[in-house]
């Protein structure tokens, strides 16, 4: 599985942010407490355990980078995508509360 580390979501959406989509997997409030967003680039939010229902949402032409707290649950959903025919999914190591300490200190760690 293909790990990206914080420091490299935002050259690799300057690049190509046409075709790059944030998937994050956390669950609602998680968002609410701590949101990464990138400009030009959509965020889809299915929560983990949503994500067999509603795959029909994600596009498998697109470049995508699963988040979520720590790495955990996003490496398991870039598994799941894997195994259904997703070519071009990554893991965004560390999660939020990596993008938190090293790239935007301003989102807040919970």
């Amino acid at each position: 599985m293909r790990q990206l580390a914080v420091e490299e979501l935002g050259p690799l959406c300057a690049g190509q942010a046409a075709q790059v989509t944030l998937l994050d997997v956390r669950e609602p409030w998680e968002v609410a407490t701590a949101a990464l967003t990138v400009a030009g680039v959509p965020t889809v939010r299915i929560p983990m355990h949503e994500i067999p229902q509603r795959l029909g949402e994600l596009d498998p032409a697109r470049l995508i980078v699963c988040l979520c707290h720590h790495g955990v649950r996003s490496l398991q959903v870039v598994a799941f995508l894997s195994r259904r025919g997703f070519a071009n999914v990554y893991n965004l190591a560390g999660g939020i509360d990596a993008w938190s300490l090293r790239v935007a200190p301003q989102v807040p760690r919970y």
